[in-house]
């Protein structure tokens, strides 16, 4: 039985921003449904435990919704209980926004053993955080953001481009202040306009003109570019760090490494020992085909998915290729035809040995994925 990562999802925030899809709701600071939520997720952490499910448990996340909208008193309570109910980790991250994350804050999770902290900024331009539902102000942003790094944590930033509101230069003046507060990790996302979401209502199918596929790309561009000038370089589609300050939860999600989610919206991956024991922790679970070694599911929907051998090398192959160090060339062998295909169209190339993901490849992982998952 082997479970690499831990996810605790925590549902609540101050408010929906106006692109957020996400299994969240907007509640009051004081509302008592976190207390029981809080006690919901211990127990669960102490079954897990007494389960033997954590004690190789390498990385754990604290996501949301807001982990930080808890407050310093709930949040240090659960973020104390993951740590000792993982007494492995080598890195401990819970994600915050700058309107809940406070001195009081940073200082509990740091006291209670968390490493690292991801800091939804999105934009440090007043104008556009108020267009994406943002609560928080640049200023807010800039002052959280020291305190952390000034608090020795390993501090990433989420950055989204392709807004309404933002040009060339007010993206390039974010991605500067962003590099100048000293951070160790950038997170770079193109707005996505999801359906059912007040953006998705407002802008039905069409493509606005901020948000087009051009835009994207010529932003993601000028980040990779600023980034890597100062040191940040990009190691997953989205993702740039300094040396050693890469997000290695992030990076079990990519390689395969069994993971398991508490909380609504949490998702789980495992093999097939540990869905054994699993069932044990979720009465729903059904029985495991005998031909199924993955499964996955999602406590939101109680939907479960089993994957078959063939079908788990060909999401190893699909998830590989989100890292720059892409895959090892050899595990293409049995795919000759999609292999030369991918090099054909110049969505990858050879690199000692591996394939790894073009220029191309990156801004049309899209293409390059499908093509990888249909190998199954």
């Amino acid at each position: 039985m082997s479970i690499g990562a831990l996810y605790v999802h925590v549902p609540f925030c101050a408010r929906k921003c106006s692109y957020c899809d996400f299994a969240s709701e907007a509640t009051r600071a004081d509302d008592p449904r976190m207390d029981g939520y809080l006690d919901e997720r211990i127990a669960e952490l102490d079954r897990c435990r007494g389960l033997g499910m954590l004690g190789s448990c390498k990385t754990a996340y604290l996501g949301g919704g807001t982990p930080t909208f808890l407050g310093a008193a709930r949040l240090g309570t659960l973020a104390s209980r993951i740590r000792t109910s993982c007494p492995n980790l080598t890195e401990f991250s819970c994600e915050a926004n700058p309107d809940s994350l406070t001195e009081k804050v940073i200082a509990t999770l740091r006291d209670a053993g968390v490493t690292r902290i991801s800091i939804g900024v999105q934009s440090l331009d007043d104008e556009e955080l108020r267009c994406l539902g943002r609560i928080h102000t640049a200023d807010q942003a800039r002052a959280c953001v020291t305190v952390a790094v000034t608090a020795g944590l390993n501090v990433s930033v989420d950055l989204m481009c392709a807004i309404p509101r933002q040009t060339d230069e007010s993206w390039q003046q974010t991605l500067h202040e962003v590099i100048a507060l000293g951070v160790g990790h950038v997170s770079v996302y193109p707005l996505a306009i999801e359906e059912g979401t007040p953006f998705g209502k407002r802008y039905g199918d069409d493509t606005p003109p901020w948000n087009d596929e051009d835009v994207q790309a010529r932003r993601m561009e000028c980040a990779e570019r600023l980034l890597a000038a100062a040191d940040l370089i990009r190691y997953e589609v989205a993702s740039y760090a300094r040396d050693g300050r890469q997000c290695a939860h992030n990076i079990a999600y990519w390689t395969g490494v069994p993971y398991l989610g508490l909380g609504p919206g949490a998702a789980s991956m495992l093999d097939a020992p540990t869905y054994e024991v699993a069932r044990d922790l979720f009465d729903w679970l059904p029985p495991r085909p005998h031909d199924a070694s993955r499964m996955r599911f999602s406590t939101l929907d109680a939907e479960v998915e089993f994957l078959s051998a063939r079908e788990a090398w060909a999401e190893d192959l699909m998830l590989g290729m989100r890292l720059t160090r892409g895959i090892e060339e050899g595990r293409l062998e049995a795919v000759p035809d999609t292999r030369d295909d991918l090099l054909a169209r110049g969505l990858v190339e050879r690199a000692g040995g591996r394939l790894v993901p073009t220029h191309d490849g990156w801004l049309l992982g899209n293409e390059l994925f499908a093509a990888l998952w249909d190998c199954r």
